[in-house]
């Protein structure tokens, strides 16, 4: 049972790491166009997006835009914050301190 379980491990490292490594391997031998460079640097952004926008503006599952809504409001100083410092660190505690602020309040 143990060699079954660690052929079994292997295996997942294996299927785990090579949909990041084989990209890397074929990307770093051949040249992109730039139009494709141009968006790819569109991906972060998107993804960013597509993570936060359903925490921020659907939290109970369905939307909400109220005062009760402590993600969305906490996003506010947050992005205040990042616009003038841009700097991660300070975002981060900016959001966890206003986000246990609005809860507590709230």
């Amino acid at each position: 049972m143990k060699r079954e379980i660690f052929f079994l491990i292997i295996g997942m490292s294996i299927v785990t790491q090579l949909p990041r490594i084989l990209p890397l391997i074929v990307l770093t031998r051949i040249s992109m166009p730039s139009i494709v460079v141009r968006w790819l640097k569109h991906i972060p952004v998107a993804v960013l997006s597509a993570l936060l926008l359903p925490a921020l503006l659907l939290p109970g599952g369905s939307l909400s835009l109220s005062l009760d809504n402590t993600a969305l409001l906490s996003s506010i100083p947050c992005i205040l914050v990042a616009a003038k410092t841009k700097n991660l660190f300070l975002t981060v505690l900016t959001g966890i301190i206003f986000s246990a602020l609005f809860q507590i309040i709230l």
